[in-house]
């Protein structure tokens, strides 16, 4: 049974949504519907993203036309824009979610560095930061 309550203390009138289970002996439980499952739309939304997970987890470059394909068929304005910009670039989406490679760890050095630039920033100068810097390792 799902129970429909006004929402106490916002004053704007919302109304929130609670499933209702009736359990052998009298006992009760509420919990709150999720989001989810009152919206479709951001249902279509979870369906879309789980799937654009998956092919970048397992690197399933193979699907992403179809992927694509979707996303702008369905309804969703934002979806749709995401995958029109990812079409303009295909080749390139494609190979980032079917090859191994990954430039992670260069990422991680640089952002590394970022951070010990910033912490860094008026105190001693280029030598300090140089062997702050080779230390960090």
């Amino acid at each position: 049974m799902v129970l429909q309550v006004d929402t106490v203390g916002t004053g704007r009138g919302e109304r929130s949504s609670y499933e209702l289970f009736l359990y052998s002996g009298g006992r009760v439980l509420v919990r709150p519907l999720r989001t989810r499952e009152r919206d479709p739309e951001l249902d279509r939304l979870t369906l879309h993203v789980r799937k654009f997970a998956a092919m970048m987890t397992g690197l399933h470059g193979d699907r992403h036309e179809g992927w694509i394909t979707d996303a702008e068929q369905d309804t969703l304005v934002p979806l749709a824009g995401f995958a029109h910009n990812l079409r303009r670039d295909f080749d390139a989406v494609r190979n980032g979610l079917s090859l191994p490679h990954s430039s992670g760890a260069v990422e991680g050095n640089i952002n590394r560095l970022k951070m010990l630039k910033r912490q860094m920033f008026g105190r001693a100068g280029l030598d300090l930061l140089r062997k702050r810097a080779l230390l960090a390792r």
